[in-house]
């Protein structure tokens, strides 16, 4: 299998550095594992859906 830097990926998804790696703590990508202080991301893994409020406004669940 073949893997991605957070650097790599960030340029791939259009996210910040910060956001992908918080995105690897959060198990939200699928083959995503952590060698010492880096993460390594499958190439032929897909961007996450992105479920944080960007309208400003709480949705009531």
């Amino acid at each position: 299998m073949e893997y991605m830097t957070i650097k790599e990926t960030s340029k791939k998804w259009g996210l910040s550095e910060r956001r992908i790696q918080e995105i690897c703590v959060l198990n939200k990508v699928p083959g995503a594992v952590k060698f010492g202080r880096e993460w390594a991301i499958p190439k032929d893994a897909q961007k996450p859906i992105d479920k944080r409020v960007k309208s400003g406004k709480y949705i009531k669940s």
